[in-house]
């Protein structure tokens, strides 16, 4: 049982008419919240913030500080916090909770970090909470605090047959001091924690609630659209037929706006590919629709510039590069920039030596394309902006950040600005880069009026922020013995390199090189699902395939082979990987699937990788009838530590597995002199359900560990595991993404 203090995590404050209140510093700072007056406390809640809320008529509130985007955060938090707290889930009241820079922190989601990161915060929240209300019943019933107990929500002192719900506590617990150090549970005493748990917001979902940043609806509300230029390279200079187009059915102003100021330095989240864009504003779609189809905007080329950028607190100057960009020029700068030096990023042994003693060597290329996240409810935010405050609401990942980039540009300090997060139709990287945020702030603005602004699906698509185009080359040394004695690695990117020097194999073999370079682009790349281990897993894993093949091992057993060697005698010190638990999920999904008995007769393939903190391991079973691959089961091993909600982490491991299936079968973005040849699902290939695998296992490894990773562990492993499985059963090795295209 785990002893914490109260100086890390927590602060109690008193509500108006009666009542608990908890913030958690991880979560939250030590503001305390003073009673406006003393009235009964609204039934809203609407002027209080906190975590965890009790009112005196036994009401429980808790509240999901973290955007949801279809992971289920807004269900698997209170799941924590509810836990310690000791109240019957399906009876307390959970709340979306709006940016709140004062009582809560890292109030976003991405890198698969919402719960990892918020683990204790959340039970110190719920723990402290419970044990304010059993000193307030101590106090009452003249007990020792050790005598009071709690079940579901009910305060009981056993030895005199006392008890009161924790309503009737709520006030008295809410003077007192909060606790020095609170008891959290023993893990195997979890009510809640590890018990599916269904979604919140499904019966809204289902019954379609408003519930999403598209759904808002507001009195006097106009809609906006924006016009980008129409290729990567080409910047704004006029509107030529504004005042003919102004004056059509119901178009109210069009206008060009900048969305961040020349001298703004950006950072991580502040990606946008076009700052300057042309805005209309109406009072229907369809009326700024047809406006936004007739209207004429001529575009110039971009000069070459660079832009200093804060990365995370990493000063870096950025290099954009003026022309109209070809893939099929990056291609070529690709393989040329192979066979160029790199920087070294990691280096074990004596790798040219260990090379020119092989008995054997193995060497493939992989690449990878752009890729578009077409996420399924297109950009949109709503935005309110008067010269006293701006009130938006919409769909984003990292409303933090997105906050302080609003702040400078609209010259209004941070407590003048609200931001509500609805629920997000698909995020997987694209909406932590909120620009269109910004833009809906300056159109309101501008025609000072609220607005939604609406991208259509050919906006979206073709305004960037795609998944960069990657290579990386492989090159694997065996000895007589068929042992790995060297392997080394080359990635490159443009605009960014995929390389996780320390990563497995990293550790694992005794002469080690692994390097990476960047091409510079004026296409704007940046975070997609699983970023960079979606194209370095499957890369590296199908090159594994290939070695243990060249080594007449058995796929699975060659990498449990390389893991316990990284386990008994590791090489070098940075290694990110945890051996044995990796090794772990190799083993498990070995069992599940019965890989020594199918592997015979099934095409099967294997993959797995690390990332996020977790573990992911696939076997894909698949047959190819009439030139078509057909997926009939995937087994899916994962070790994400605890697992929360065990329902929504399955869903979650196999909506990245059909995710990813499609991607890695048909994804792919090209562009022609600047010009995305691409702009709506008719020429995007995107997977259909009837190419989804037939049947999906889910398991996990069982342990104690706190939770890591999960809604992205499970995607990067996808891709080499189909390619793994195509070569079974066609008996032609993958190297270049989208698969389809090489069948």
């Amino acid at each position: 049982m785990k002893t914490h203090s109260r100086r890390s995590f927590l602060k109690a404050s008193a509500l108006s008419g009666g009542g608990l209140m908890l913030s958690i510093v991880g979560f939250s700072s030590f503001k305390a919240i003073e009673p406006k007056n003393n009235t009964v406390l609204p039934v809203g809640w609407n002027e209080l913030n906190g975590f965890v809320k009790i009112t005196a008529d036994n009401v429980i509130k808790i509240m999901s500080p973290n955007p949801e985007g279809g992971q289920g955060v807004k269900t698997s938090m209170p799941m924590i916090v509810a836990d310690e707290l000791d109240v019957d889930f399906s009876k307390i009241i959970i709340e979306q909770a709006d940016l709140d820079t004062k009582h809560f922190t890292r109030q976003f989601i991405g890198g698969s970090q919402a719960i990892h990161l918020s683990w204790q915060p959340l039970r110190m929240a719920g723990a402290t909470a419970r044990q304010m209300l059993r000193e307030a019943a101590a106090q009452q019933w003249h007990v020792p605090l050790d005598e009071i107990s709690t079940e579901s929500g009910v305060l009981y002192h056993k030895n005199s047959g006392k008890s009161a719900k924790y309503g009737d506590m709520a006030t008295a617990a809410a003077q007192i001091p909060v606790p020095k150090e609170v008891k959290l549970k023993n893990i195997q005493d979890f009510n809640i924690i590890g018990k599916s748990q269904g979604n919140v917001d499904l019966a809204k979902i289902v019954t379609g609630k408003p519930l999403f940043g598209i759904d808002t609806q507001v009195k006097g509300m106009q809609i906006a659209m924006i016009i980008h230029p129409p290729a990567f390279g080409l910047k704004f200079k006029s509107i030529q037929n504004e005042v003919a187009i102004s004056k059509m059915k119901g178009i109210k102003a069009i206008f060009s706006i900048k969305i961040f100021n020349e001298d703004y330095e950006k950072t991580f989240f502040d990606t946008t590919t076009f700052n300057e864009v042309v805005a209309i504003v109406g009072n229907s779609t369809w009326e700024v629709m047809q406006a936004k189809k007739a209207l004429k905007v001529t575009w110039q080329p971009i000069e070459s510039y660079t832009q200093n950028r804060n990365m995370l607190e990493r000063k870096i100057v950025e290099k954009i590069p003026a022309g109209l960009e070809d893939t099929t020029e990056h291609k070529a700068k690709l393989s040329e920039r192979m066979s160029q030096s790199a920087t070294v990023r990691r280096k074990d042994g004596d790798v040219e030596t260990a090379f020119k003693n092989a008995a054997k060597t193995i060497e493939r290329t992989y690449n990878a394309p752009y890729l578009a996240h077409n996420c399924m409810e297109p950009m949109n935010f709503f935005a309110h902006v008067t010269d006293e405050k701006a009130e938006l609401s919409g769909p984003l990942q990292k409303p933090e950040f997105t906050e302080q980039a609003l702040s400078a540009r609209l010259g209004m300090p941070l407590e003048k600005i609200d931001i509500k997060m609805t629920r997000l139709g698909g995020g997987f990287g694209r909406r932590s880069y909120a620009h269109w945020l910004i833009e809906a702030a300056l159109i309101s603005q501008k025609v000072k009026a609220p607005v939604k602004l609406l991208y259509t699906r050919e906006d979206d698509m073709t305004a960037g922020i795609y998944r960069s185009t990657y290579s990386a080359y492989f090159r694997a040394a065996l000895d007589a013995d068929n042992n790995l004695i060297a392997f080394h690695v080359k990635a490159g990117g443009t605009p960014e390199s995929p390389l996780y020097p320390n990563r497995f194999p990293a550790g694992a073999v005794d002469n080690y090189l692994a390097e990476d370079f960047t091409i510079d682009s004026n296409i704007t790349v940046g975070s997609y699902r699983a970023p960079r281990s979606n194209f370095m897993a499957a890369a590296e894993q199908s090159f594994l395939d290939e070695v243990a093949e060249a080594a007449g091992k058995d796929p699975i057993d060659f990498r449990l082979a390389l893991l316990n060697r990284a386990k008994e005698k590791p090489v070098g010190k940075n290694n990110e990987y945890e051996p044995e638990r990796f090794a772990k999920v190799l083993e498990l999904v070995k069992e599940k699937a019965n890989w020594e008995s199918l592997k015979t007769n099934k095409k099967l393939g294997f993959s797995a990788y690390f990332c996020h903190d977790s573990y992911a391991a696939h076997i894909l079973d698949l047959e190819v009838k009439e030139g078509t691959p057909i997926v009939n089961k995937v087994w899916c091993a994962i070790d994400c530590g605890i697992v929360i909600n065990p329902d929504a982490a399955k869903n979650m491991a196999e909506g990245g597995i059909v995710d990813a299936l499609g991607a890695a079968m048909y994804g792919k973005m090209t562009l022609t002199k600047g010009v995305p040849d691409a702009n709506n699902f008719h020429n995007y290939r995107m997977i259909r359900h009837n190419e989804a695998p037939k049947q999906i296992e889910v398991h996990f490894v069982k342990n104690t560990i706190e939770p890591s990773g999960m809604g992205e562990p499970a995607y990067p492993p996808v891709y080499a595991a189909l390619a793994n499985a195509l070569y079974k059963a066609t008996g032609k090795r993958f190297y270049n993404q989208p698969f389809s295209e090489n069948l």
